[in-house]
Protein backbone atom coordinates (compact mmCIF):
# COMPACT_ATOMS: atom_id res chain seq x y z
CA UNK A 1 0.00 0.00 0.00
CA UNK A 2 1.58 3.64 -0.65
CA UNK A 3 2.31 5.88 1.74
CA UNK A 4 -0.10 8.20 0.42
CA UNK A 5 -3.24 5.69 0.59
CA UNK A 6 -2.04 5.09 4.01
CA UNK A 7 -2.14 8.90 5.58
CA UNK A 8 -5.12 9.59 3.93
CA UNK A 9 -6.90 6.75 5.61
CA UNK A 10 -4.88 7.65 8.82
CA UNK A 11 -6.14 11.12 8.33
CA UNK A 12 -9.37 9.82 7.95
CA UNK A 13 -10.22 8.19 11.20
CA UNK A 14 -11.70 11.07 13.53
CA UNK A 15 -10.63 10.89 17.49
CA UNK A 16 -14.03 10.95 19.69
CA UNK A 17 -12.69 11.60 23.04
CA UNK A 18 -14.33 10.10 26.78
CA UNK A 19 -16.32 7.12 24.30
CA UNK A 20 -17.31 4.76 25.85
CA UNK A 21 -16.18 6.05 29.03
CA UNK A 22 -14.10 9.22 30.48
CA UNK A 23 -10.29 8.86 29.63
CA UNK A 24 -10.71 6.63 26.60
CA UNK A 25 -9.96 7.96 23.00
CA UNK A 26 -11.83 5.80 20.84
CA UNK A 27 -10.78 5.64 16.83
CA UNK A 28 -14.35 6.28 15.12
CA UNK A 29 -13.53 4.27 11.45
CA UNK A 30 -16.86 5.20 10.61
CA UNK A 31 -15.58 7.75 7.91
CA UNK A 32 -13.31 4.99 6.37
CA UNK A 33 -16.31 2.56 6.14
CA UNK A 34 -18.15 5.25 4.62
CA UNK A 35 -15.81 5.92 1.75
CA UNK A 36 -16.15 3.28 -0.95
CA UNK A 37 -12.27 4.02 -2.17
CA UNK A 38 -10.83 4.39 1.25
CA UNK A 39 -12.61 1.18 2.52
CA UNK A 40 -11.48 -0.45 -0.89
CA UNK A 41 -7.97 0.35 -0.16
CA UNK A 42 -8.10 -0.60 3.85
CA UNK A 43 -9.52 -4.73 2.96
CA UNK A 44 -6.59 -5.12 -0.09
CA UNK A 45 -3.78 -3.34 2.07
CA UNK A 46 -5.27 -5.81 4.92
CA UNK A 47 -5.20 -8.67 2.70
CA UNK A 48 -2.05 -8.04 0.92
CA UNK A 49 -0.25 -10.53 3.44
CA UNK A 50 -2.20 -13.18 2.84
CA UNK A 51 -2.61 -13.32 -1.11
CA UNK A 52 -1.47 -16.57 -2.17
CA UNK A 53 -1.23 -18.82 1.05
CA UNK A 54 -4.93 -20.65 0.51
CA UNK A 55 -6.41 -19.41 3.46
CA UNK A 56 -9.72 -21.50 4.20
CA UNK A 57 -11.40 -19.62 6.31
CA UNK A 58 -11.02 -15.62 8.12
CA UNK A 59 -12.43 -15.17 11.90
CA UNK A 60 -13.55 -11.71 12.39
CA UNK A 61 -14.20 -10.24 15.76
CA UNK A 62 -17.96 -8.84 17.09
CA UNK A 63 -18.89 -6.70 15.40
CA UNK A 64 -16.33 -4.16 13.21
CA UNK A 65 -14.11 -7.60 12.90
CA UNK A 66 -17.03 -8.84 10.85
CA UNK A 67 -17.08 -5.70 8.37
CA UNK A 68 -13.35 -6.34 7.97
CA UNK A 69 -13.34 -9.88 8.05
CA UNK A 70 -16.06 -10.68 5.61
CA UNK A 71 -14.67 -8.47 2.65
CA UNK A 72 -11.16 -9.61 3.61
CA UNK A 73 -12.46 -13.41 3.37
CA UNK A 74 -14.23 -12.11 0.06
CA UNK A 75 -10.60 -11.18 -1.38
CA UNK A 76 -8.99 -13.95 -0.49
CA UNK A 77 -11.89 -16.23 -1.72
CA UNK A 78 -11.75 -17.85 1.82
CA UNK A 79 -14.72 -18.59 4.08
CA UNK A 80 -15.33 -16.00 6.89
CA UNK A 81 -15.87 -17.45 10.66
CA UNK A 82 -17.63 -15.07 13.53
CA UNK A 83 -16.50 -14.36 16.87
CA UNK A 84 -19.64 -13.36 18.56
CA UNK A 85 -19.82 -11.83 22.49
CA UNK A 86 -21.69 -14.37 24.87
CA UNK A 87 -25.04 -15.62 23.84
CA UNK A 88 -25.56 -13.96 20.17
CA UNK A 89 -24.76 -17.34 18.36
CA UNK A 90 -27.58 -19.66 17.92
CA UNK A 91 -26.00 -22.96 18.07
CA UNK A 92 -23.74 -25.19 20.10
CA UNK A 93 -20.57 -22.86 20.59
CA UNK A 94 -16.84 -22.83 22.66
CA UNK A 95 -16.53 -19.50 24.56
CA UNK A 96 -13.52 -17.76 26.83
CA UNK A 97 -13.68 -14.91 28.87
CA UNK A 98 -10.85 -12.35 28.91
CA UNK A 99 -9.97 -8.73 29.74
CA UNK A 100 -10.38 -5.56 28.18
CA UNK A 101 -8.77 -2.01 28.45
CA UNK A 102 -12.38 -1.15 30.49
CA UNK A 103 -13.66 -4.39 31.60
CA UNK A 104 -14.58 -7.93 31.09
CA UNK A 105 -16.04 -10.00 28.33
CA UNK A 106 -16.99 -13.29 26.76
CA UNK A 107 -16.75 -14.24 23.00
CA UNK A 108 -17.85 -17.39 21.77
CA UNK A 109 -17.72 -19.62 18.36
CA UNK A 110 -19.70 -22.19 16.78
CA UNK A 111 -18.07 -25.44 17.60
CA UNK A 112 -18.15 -26.85 13.76
CA UNK A 113 -16.99 -22.99 12.74
CA UNK A 114 -13.59 -24.39 11.85
CA UNK A 115 -11.91 -28.08 11.25
CA UNK A 116 -8.60 -29.05 12.21
CA UNK A 117 -6.10 -28.35 9.78
CA UNK A 118 -7.90 -25.23 8.27
CA UNK A 119 -5.84 -22.48 7.47
CA UNK A 120 -7.04 -19.23 9.38
CA UNK A 121 -6.44 -15.60 9.71
CA UNK A 122 -7.72 -13.44 12.35
CA UNK A 123 -9.50 -10.04 11.30
CA UNK A 124 -10.86 -7.14 13.66
CA UNK A 125 -10.64 -3.59 13.60
CA UNK A 126 -8.27 -2.76 16.18
CA UNK A 127 -5.91 -4.29 18.28
CA UNK A 128 -5.70 -2.26 21.87
CA UNK A 129 -4.85 -4.63 24.95
CA UNK A 130 -4.69 -7.74 22.86
CA UNK A 131 -7.63 -9.33 25.17
CA UNK A 132 -10.15 -9.61 22.35
CA UNK A 133 -7.85 -11.02 19.74
CA UNK A 134 -5.74 -13.43 21.86
CA UNK A 135 -9.48 -15.08 23.37
CA UNK A 136 -10.63 -15.50 19.62
CA UNK A 137 -7.32 -16.58 19.01
CA UNK A 138 -7.37 -19.17 22.05
CA UNK A 139 -10.92 -19.96 20.31
CA UNK A 140 -9.09 -20.76 16.79
CA UNK A 141 -6.42 -23.02 18.82
CA UNK A 142 -9.37 -24.71 20.56
CA UNK A 143 -10.53 -25.77 17.07
CA UNK A 144 -7.16 -27.25 15.68
CA UNK A 145 -7.06 -24.79 12.18
CA UNK A 146 -3.44 -23.28 11.38
CA UNK A 147 -3.23 -20.09 12.13
CA UNK A 148 -1.48 -18.41 8.97
CA UNK A 149 -1.49 -14.50 11.36
CA UNK A 150 -3.59 -11.84 12.34
CA UNK A 151 -4.26 -8.53 10.54
CA UNK A 152 -5.78 -5.59 12.26
CA UNK A 153 -7.20 -1.93 10.76
CA UNK A 154 -5.35 -0.10 14.34
CA UNK A 155 -3.03 -1.15 16.30
CA UNK A 156 -2.74 1.29 19.41
CA UNK A 157 0.83 0.30 19.96
CA UNK A 158 0.90 2.18 23.76
CA UNK A 159 -1.57 -0.20 25.04
CA UNK A 160 1.18 -2.91 24.20
CA UNK A 161 -1.61 -5.76 22.97
CA UNK A 162 0.91 -7.03 20.90
CA UNK A 163 3.04 -8.66 23.69
CA UNK A 164 0.22 -10.45 24.75
CA UNK A 165 -0.06 -12.22 20.94
CA UNK A 166 3.20 -13.86 21.09
CA UNK A 167 3.62 -17.18 19.69
CA UNK A 168 0.88 -16.59 17.78
CA UNK A 169 1.95 -16.11 14.06
CA UNK A 170 2.47 -12.98 12.39
CA UNK A 171 0.53 -9.93 13.44
CA UNK A 172 -0.08 -7.20 11.16
CA UNK A 173 -1.52 -3.99 11.30
CA UNK A 174 -2.58 -1.60 8.78
CA UNK A 175 -2.22 1.69 10.94
CA UNK A 176 0.00 2.06 13.83
CA UNK A 177 -1.42 4.94 16.60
Amino acid sequence: MSPDSLERLRSTIRDVPDFPQPGILFKDITPVLADAELMKAAIEGMAENFVGQKVDKVVGIDARGFIFGALIAQHLGAGFVPVRKKGKLPWKTRGVDYSLEYGTNSVEMHLDALAPGERVVLADDLLATGGTAGAALELIRESGAELLGSVFFIELAFLCGREKLENCGPIHSLLTF
